[in-house]
This record gives C-alpha cells, sequence and structure tokens, in this order.
C-alpha cells in the first residue's frame, strides 16, 4: 500500500481531533449529571448549580483550563426537535422602511403601489424593492420617485433631479442596511437573555432572520421580545376632568346612531312575544300552576337582562368603556379616562377612530392603553389620554436619547423597574419635560402602549428616570434588554414558527437513540455474516466513520437534529457500499486465481472508480440539498455530507490498513464463509431482454398515480400552503370529529363562518395533529396570542391535553419553500446529467440515468397520492419529504451509476461481444452488490421507520420506498434505455 504512513498519520491526528472536540460534550453533561443529582429534581436549585460553576474550571487539557461556559459553548449543539425550544423566521417590514424614508407621503401613486407590490408579492420571487418600483412604472409613468423622497433626512442622497432608478438605488441600500441594524439590534437582544447556544443569522438574499432558541419555554416572551420595535416615546398628557365631557358628547352621538335601530329590533321583538303567547295560550294555562317559584325567578332573571341591554343601547361607549370616576362619581386625577375589559378594547377603538367621534374630541389628544391590566385578575386595562404638544403630530421626547438601562427594585416597595440613562440632549430635554409638567403626569409609551405615568413631583435634572408598572423580573429584565438593545428601524414580523416542547424532545432523543443502536446492531452482524473476517474489518471501518461525523460535527460547530440523526443512520447503510463494492471484487479476482494479497490489491484499484462515481453523485445531491434547503433539510443535508466523506475515507484507507496488516502478520484474511461462498455467481437473468415487461409495469404503476396525481392529488403541509399546526397530546383517547367540531366554534372567520381545522390522529389515539389557516394572514402582532387562546379555549371542552410542538408558515414563505424545493430538484438532476455525461462520455448513459430518476420520483409521488388518509401515518408533502425525495434521487444515482461503471468497464474488454449480452453479463455480475447494499440500507430505515419515532414515520416510509423503486430502476429502466437509444443511435 503507497503512502502507508501517510495515511496513518492522518488517521491519527483525525482522531485526536475529533476526540479532542468531543472531549468538551461529556465534560458539559458530566457537569449537568451533578446538576441533577444536587437538585434532586427541582428545577431552580439545578439553574443555581449551574450558574455558580459556570466560570468555574472544569476541564484541564494540556496548559489550558475550561470553564462549564466555555465547554457549553463547544459541545455537539441538538437542534429544538431533539431539546425542545423555538425556531422563529422574521421578516423586516420593508414597507414601513419605504414609508418612513418618504415620510410618510400621502402621494396616492406612491401609496398605492406600495399596495399592488405587496399583491405582487404573493405569486414572485422578486425582491419588495423591485416589485414597488415596478409598480410605480406601471401606476404613474411620468412620475417622479425624487419628489417624494427629496427629504431632509436624504438630501445628501437624493435631489430633486434624481431619476427613479437612482431613487431606487438609494432605496435599496436604505432597505438593506435597515435590514442589517434589524439583525445587529435582535443578536444583542438575544444574547442578552440568556439562552444557552442560541443561534440567529440573516438570511442572504431576503429580509429575513432565522433566530433558534434551545430550551425556551415561554414563547410568547420571545414574541415580544424579538417583535417590538422598542419605539419609546415620553407624552405629556391631559387630565381626566378634561377629556370626560368629550366622552360624554361621544357616548351621547353613538347613542343616536343606533337608537333608531334599537327601536325597530324592539317592534320585531313584541310582534314575536305576541304572536308565541296566542300560539301557546292553552299551555300556559296549564302550566301557569306547576312551578309558581320558578316563573318568578325566571321573570326577575329576564328582567335583569333586558335592564342590561337597554343600558347598551341607550349608552353605547359606557357598555364597554367604563369612566374613570371616584365614589362621588368625579372624575379621577390623573389621565386615566376611561377603563375597560381586555377583549372590548378593540371595540372602543372602533368608536374613536370614527370621523365623527374625532371631531368631538380636541385636535391634540391621543389614546393608549395600558401594557398591563390593573386588576390582580388581568380582565381590565386603562385608557390614557395623551396630549400632542408639537406641530408634527410627535410625542413630546423619543426614546433615541436613552443610552442605557438596566433592570432595578424600587427603593419604596422593592418591586422590579427599568431604571434608565439619558444623553446630555435628552437630559436636557427630560429636564424642561418635567419642569413643564409638574403635579401632572408624564405617559412613557413603548411600541403604542402605556407602561407608567407617573406624577412629575418637581423637576428633574441628570438625565436619569425610571419606568415602574408592576413588573415581574423577567418583564424587568426583557423592558431594559429591549431599551439597551435599541429602537429597530422598521417592524420585524413572524413568518415562520416552529415550537418544540422539551417533553417531545426528549421522547425524539430516546427513539432515535433506540433506533440507532438496533439499526447499527443490525448492519454489524450482516457484515460479519455475510463476509466473515472482511465483515468485522468493515464493521471497524464503519465505528470509525460514526466518531469521525460526530467530531467533524462538534468541530464545525453543527446542530444535530432528528433528520441529522436520520442522515447518519442513512450513511450507516450507505457506507457499507464501499465496502461491499471492494469485497464482491476481491472475491471475483479470487475466483480467477490471483494470490490473497495480489487479489486485495487490484480488488482496491477495480473499485475505485465505482465508489468514486456512486459517491460523487450522492454527494452532488447532499450539497444541492445544503445549498437550497433550510431547517431540517439543512440539517439532514450536513449530516448527509459529512458521512459521505468519512465514509469514503474509513472504507478505502482504514480497511486497506488493517488488511495490509493482516497479510503482513498472519498472511490469511477470509471474504466469506460456505453459506456465502456461491451466493449470486453464474447468474444469467436477462435482464435487457425482458425490458419491454418492466416497460410495460413501470406504465401501468405511473398511469395509475398520475390519474390519483389528478383527482385526488397530494396531502401538502403547512410547509407548502401556509398555515398551523400543532401536535396535542391528550389524558385519554379522543374523536377527531369531537376535536374539530369543538374548534370551530371558536375559530370564526371576520364573516362569522366557521373555519373548521384538520384534525388527523398523530401516532397513538390520544395524540392528534391539528391544522388551521385561522388568522394566518393577519400582520396583527397579537394574532399568535389569539389562535393559542382559541386553541386553549375550544381543547379544554374535550379533555387534558398538552401541546407537544407547534408550527406557523406564513403565505409569502410558503411559496418561497415550494420554489426552493423545485429548483432544487431540477438542479440536482441537471448536475448529474453533466456529471454522468461528462463520466461516461455517452448522452444515453446520461438519459438512462435521468430517466431513471423521474421514474423514482413519479413513483414515490404517486405512492404518496395514493395512500394518504389510508396508512395509519402522516404522508404529507412537506421539506422533510422533499429532502427524501433528494435523497432517493442520489441513491438511486449510486446504484445505477455502479451499474454503469461496469458496463463501461466490459465494453473495454469484451470489445467484439454483441451489446446486449454484455450489459446482461454487467448487470448480473454487480447483483450482489446490489442485493447486499440495498438490503442493509432498506433495514436500517426499517429500523427507524419503527422505532424512530412518529415525528419521521412519513420520512423514513419515502426513503424505503425510495430504495425499493431505486433498485428496481437501476436494474429494469436505467440500463434498458440507454441499450435501447444506442442501439438506435448506433443503427443510424
Amino acid at each position: 500500500m503507497q503512502n502507508k504512513s501517510f495515511v496513518s498519520l492522518f488517521a491519527i491526528v483525525f482522531a485526536v481531533v475529533c476526540l479532542y472536540q468531543l472531549s468538551f460534550t461529556w465534560v458539559a453533561q458530566g457537569v449537568e449529571e451533578d446538576a441533577i443529582e444536587y437538585s434532586n429534581g427541582d428545577e431552580l436549585k439545578e439553574k443555581a448549580y449551574l450558574d455558580s460553576v459556570s466560570t468555574e474550571p472544569v476541564f484541564n487539557i494540556g496548559l489550558k483550563n475550561y470553564t462549564y461556559n466555555e465547554c457549553k459553548s463547544r459541545e455537539i449543539n441538538l437542534g429544538l426537535d431533539l431539546k425542545g425550544g423555538m425556531n422563529v423566521t422574521l421578516e423586516v417590514s420593508v414597507i414601513d422602511v419605504i414609508k418612513a424614508m418618504s415620510n410618510y407621503n400621502k402621494d396616492e401613486a406612491f401609496n398605492n403601489a406600495i399596495i399592488s407590490a405587496s399583491d405582487k408579492q404573493r405569486d414572485s420571487q422578486d425582491d419588495f424593492v423591485t416589485l414597488f418600483a415596478q409598480s410605480f412604472a406601471e401606476l404613474s409613468p411620468e412620475g417622479k420617485l425624487a419628489s417624494i423622497f427629496y427629504t431632509p433626512e436624504l438630501k445628501d442622497k437624493i435631489n430633486s433631479n434624481s431619476t427613479n432608478e437612482e431613487v431606487v438605488g438609494v432605496i435599496r441600500l436604505e432597505v438593506e442596511d435597515a435590514i442589517d441594524r434589524s439583525f445587529n439590534i435582535l443578536r444583542s437582544r438575544i444574547d442578552r437573555f440568556g439562552v444557552t447556544q442560541p443561534n440567529i443569522q440573516r438570511l442572504e438574499g431576503s429580509g429575513r432572520i432565522l433566530v433558534e432558541l434551545p430550551g425556551v419555554k415561554d414563547p410568547e416572551r420571545v414574541r415580544k421580545l424579538l417583535q417590538g420595535t422598542a419605539q419609546l416615546e415620553f407624552w405629556e398628557t391631559f387630565e381626566n376632568a378634561e377629556i370626560l365631557g368629550a366622552i360624554d358628547q361621544i357616548n351621547t352621538y353613538l347613542k343616536s346612531q343606533v337608537e333608531e335601530e334599537a327601536v325597530e329590533e324592539d317592534i320585531i321583538i313584541e310582534a314575536a312575544e305576541i304572536e308565541n303567547n296566542e300560539s301557546n295560550d292553552d299551555d300556559f294555562n296549564s302550566d301557569l300552576a306547576i312551578d309558581e317559584l320558578s316563573v318568578d325567578n325566571e321573570a326577575s332573571s329576564d328582567s335583569t337582562a333586558l335592564t342590561a341591554e337597554q343600558f347598551s343601547r341607550e349608552n353605547p361607549l359606557y357598555a364597554v368603556l367604563f369612566p374613570n370616576l371616584n365614589q362621588s362619581n368625579q372624575p379621577n386625577e390623573g389621565p386615566v379616562c376611561g377603563i375597560s375589559s381586555v377583549k372590548d378594547t378593540s371595540t372602543v377603538n372602533e368608536y374613536l377612530n370614527m370621523d365623527e367621534v374625532k371631531n368631538i374630541l380636541p385636535r391634540d389628544v391621543r389614546f393608549a392603553w395600558t401594557v398591563k391590566p390593573y386588576d390582580p385578575d388581568g380582565r381590565f386595562v386603562q385608557l390614557v389620554a395623551l396630549k400632542v404638544t408639537s406641530r408634527d403630530g410627535k410625542a413630546a421626547m423619543e426614546g433615541d436619547v436613552i443610552t442605557d438601562a438596566r433592570t432595578d427594585f424600587g427603593q419604596i416597595n422593592g418591586t422590579p423597574e427599568v431604571s434608565m440613562t439619558m444623553n446630555a440632549e435628552g437630559a436636557r430635554m427630560w429636564k424642561r419635560l418635567t419642569a413643564d409638567n409638574i403635579g401632572k403626569s408624564v405617559a412613557i409609551v413603548l411600541d403604542n402602549y402605556v407602561y407608567s405615568f407617573p406624577t412629575v413631583q418637581a423637576e428633574i435634572s441628570g438625565g436619569r428616570s425610571q419606568i415602574t408598572g408592576n413588573f415581574t423580573i423577567n418583564e424587568a429584565s426583557d423592558l431594559s434588554n429591549i431599551l439597551k438593545s435599541g429602537k429597530l428601524p422598521a417592524p420585524a414580523r413572524i413568518i415562520e414558527e416552529a415550537i418544540v416542547g422539551p417533553s417531545l424532545g426528549q421522547e425524539a432523543i430516546d427513539s432515535g437513540l433506540r433506533s440507532f443502536i438496533i439499526a447499527l446492531s443490525i448492519v454489524l452482524l450482516y457484515m460479519m455474516f455475510y463476509y466473515s473476517f472482511a465483515g468485522l474489518v468493515s464493521n471497524v471501518a464503519l465505528l470509525a466513520n460514526l466518531f469521525f461525523v460526530f467530531g467533524v460535527l462538534s468541530s464545525i460547530g453543527a446542530v444535530l437534529t432528528l433528520p441529522g440523526i436520520a442522515g447518519i443512520v442513512l450513511t450507516i447503510g450507505m457506507s457499507v457500499d464501499a465496502n461491499v463494492l471492494i469485497y464482491e471484487r476481491i472475491r471475483e479476482e479470487l475466483l480467477n486465481g490471483k494470490g490473497l494479497k495480489l487479489a486485495v490489491s487490484d480488488g482496491y484499484k477495480n473499485a475505485y472508480s465505482s465508489i468514486i462515481d456512486a459517491n460523487v453523485t450522492t454527494l452532488l445531491t447532499g450539497i444541492i440539498l445544503y445549498v437550497f434547503g433550510t431547517g431540517p433539510i439543512k440539517g439532514f443535508a450536513t449530516t448527509l455530507v459529512i458521512g459521505i466523506l468519512t465514509s469514503l475515507f474509513s472504507a478505502i484507507f482504514i480497511t486497506r490498513l488493517i488488511f495490509h496488516w493482516r497479510l503482513n502478520k498472519k498472511g490469511t484474511a477470509s471474504f466469506d464463509n460456505k453459506i456465502t461462498r456461491g451466493a449470486f455467481k453464474n447468474t444469467a437473468i436477462d435482464f435487457i431482454g425482458k425490458r419491454k415487461i418492466f416497460y410495460a409495469v413501470s406504465s401501468l404503476i405511473i398511469l395509475i398515480g398520475i390519474g390519483s396525481l389528478i383527482t385526488k392529488k397530494l396531502n401538502y403541509g403547512v410547509d407548502f400552503k401556509g398555515g398551523r399546526t400543532f401536535v396535542v397530546r391528550f389524558d385519554d383517547t379522543v374523536n377527531n370529529d369531537e376535536v374539530r367540531n369543538s374548534l370551530g366554534d371558536y375559530f370564526i372567520d371576520d364573516s362569522g363562518l366557521k373555519m373548521l381545522p384538520e384534525v388527523k390522529t398523530f401516532g397513538d389515539d390520544n395524540q392528534v395533529k391539528i391544522t388551521t389557516k385561522y388568522l394566518i394572514e393577519s400582520k396583527e402582532l397579537s394574532a399568535d396570542d389569539i389562535v393559542k387562546n382559541k386553541l386553549d379555549q375550544g381543547l379544554s371542552l374535550i379533555g387534558n391535553y398538552e401541546i407537544m410542538s407547534s408550527q406557523k408558515v406564513g403565505p409569502t414563505i410558503a411559496d418561497d419553500i415550494k420554489v426552493s424545493a423545485l429548483w432544487s430538484i431540477i438542479f440536482s438532476l441537471l448536475v448529474i446529467f453533466l456529471y454522468i455525461l461528462l463520466r461516461f462520455r455517452k448522452w444515453q448513459f446520461s438519459l438512462g440515468a435521468v430517466v431513471a430518476v423521474f421514474h423514482d420520483v413519479l413513483i414515490v409521488l404517486s405512492i404518496f397520492s395514493l395512500f394518504y388518509g389510508v396508512l395509519p401515518f402522516s404522508l404529507e408533502i412537506d421539506q422533510a419529504f422533499i429532502a427524501a425525495l433528494l435523497t432517493i434521487i442520489g441513491y438511486s444515482l449510486n446504484d445505477t451509476v455502479v451499474v454503469f461503471d461496469r458496463i463501461r468497464e466490459h465494453m473495454g474488454i469484451y470489445k467484439k461481444k454483441e451489446f446486449n449480452a454484455l450489459v446482461n453479463n454487467a448487470l448480473n455480475s454487480t447483483l450482489s452488490r446490489t442485493v447486499n447494499t440495498s438490503l442493509t440500507t432498506f433495514f436500517v430505515l426499517l429500523v427507524i421507520f419503527l422505532f424512530g419515532g412518529e415525528v419521521i414515520r412519513g420520512f423514513m416510509f419515502a426513503l424505503m420506498v425510495g430504495v425499493v423503486v431505486g433498485t428496481y430502476s437501476s436494474l429494469f429502466v436505467a440500463s434498458p434505455v440507454m441499450v435501447d437509444t444506442l442501439n438506435k443511435s448506433n443503427a443510424k
């Protein structure tokens, strides 16, 4: 073996590096086990223990001491599906950036262009700035963007003579800058949030930011942290007494509006009652003596209900907004002019935004609700009257003067509060503002909600102030975090979200580990059985390969996900392929009468071409999967690519080193046993002669599948159609229709129609998967909370439950995922076609391979169409399915390329042999390899399918179908198509 010393040195260095990287994971887990043992199940004690050792040295290697925090940052990152937590994709609102750049210009063409661009974006892959420029040109061909964007802030970049192209260029730069600033601000907020191993990255080519927060248990807190713009304002306020007179006038006006309708309604009700009494007069007399007390009680109840209804008619505003009065019915001091139930605030907002109502109110009044309920039950919030004192309608002071913010505790009652420090300009403005409002309130408003409205006792100098508001420690900490990080240049909306509960994450780890061990054991035992000593050598290489994979994952900081584990287990099945190819070649050389050393040498040499071609095609698929994929697809692709590279090194070089040592020391090595020695020898199947039969079988299956794809179609997941899904586990078995109808009573759209969700059993009978589009297109920040509350209300009527995981995909990103998936498949086929053309020099080989791949993809899609709703597990078309489809493409090509490689070899050796017979010989000679690789891979997938958990079952089913179909197509489709096209070409 050439370069034996170099290979040995590299293997040793590689192993040492992997061991070094993995040691941090072992040490960190050891510390955490000590914390669990110390806390005895108490989470607070466990956290306190870990905090106490966070900066203490826990690992010494060489001259370096590592603290627990340092070890934790270097351990293998577990994905959310294994650890639990939250994964969100935020989109910076480019619309708000553009509007702010124009100083909220009222130009009709400009605003219509924004609306048009927003509509176009749903079905376009172009960025919003491009679509806005196109829309403006369509709506106003002679319009000048310079007249809209020539503002004091942009006067250095845009002048009155700037062309539309130049203005669009400036807009694009400003938008990119806004996204970059948003990314930095969000990263700063997350760094202070206290999550272990957070991940935040800018998704290039879009205004999107990916945030992964493992272990997070309070999604609502995260949403507020990420979506809050931190628009801090300090407002002067009105006194309650100054506004209540106008409030009373508004109530009178609203009463006049509904009075006529109320009279008509009373007439209708009275007529209905008269008719009802006349028709039931006899029944009434006979029932009168039954229970007079009951009748009296009902009458009393009806009277009370009628009084409440009358009050609502006569006082429409006061029915939903209670005036802030004292016991003497006099206005209380301060700026609170009303109190409302949280559920009624939207109705109050509707009333106050009516044009006629605005004419009643003072022109310089603005209203804002308090962020926190003021009552212990959390049912009521207060309406605060803010005073506009500037010509531009802005607050007296804004938050850009804040230089620092921190969590503090009040000196009087010790409750959490936020202390702010201002710059010199802010200190001057704050001093003047407090001096002008002694004895009055100044409202501190963040993102249009009032956090506090303290009464100014004296002029405040020095630029220091506090925000109080009955905060919890977490709320005060988050608020100071947001203020310190700074204001977002534009709102960031969550357009995709996935939440995995910690219990589901632990179940995923357990099921993944169990399936991993079982699958590995099956492969190790099978290889030892079939190849004897050589099988033992391949097992050593396989275990080394797994060690290298985890070492590389740890070294590059990659995240290990459930699909990633599937990728590793799949590499187990595929990594034996190289060894099978080598061993089958060695066995052929031995049958030809060569000595053992020469047979081993020639076996390795002759197998290299097939091994390289087969693995490069799979590697190309993995790379394309990584480039185009997101989330679970990228995790799967990462482990697949790493696994292919490390398995090549292990299968070729490590096994060769072992055989070299064995042959030099003992001179013997076995590659079979009595049972397997004659397996697949002297087979003479006429694959090519029977090709028309297989053409007919494949065509029939595909035609049935196409019929199902047209009529029944596919079951698209939320990844591709948008929506929300929740995996919910109940204590007892549940009826899906009961869950659906219960939720339908709460999921009601604006027109009053029920939006019945899709409810399917997910695994056991007590676990369901709920899919709904309720409020998925809403841009309100509160939409997620509303959906969650409605879900809780509906599910609570069914029984005790736990939400195991949830996912949200907005319509826009769903379209992007579909387009990305389509391009990944097309691009992968194109690259593979070109690679095979380059390697085999004949387009007929490329055509045969691509036809076989199309055949495999169509059959897998057909099976998913035919059997969804029939088989007792999910057959959704989602991102994981696309990962499976691309893996099937890679596997099918792997098999096909090995066969083609042997055909090419025989074409060089048997130049005078009839071509059909030559191809048949090549197919029969590779049959042993085809069956062994397919069986090991299939059984590995079967084990994961059975024991890997419900989440990954559909994904595994697709791969199992793909292995069977891919093996079939490499023998009965790819080679026959290549033969037919090559024969026709030669005949011409």
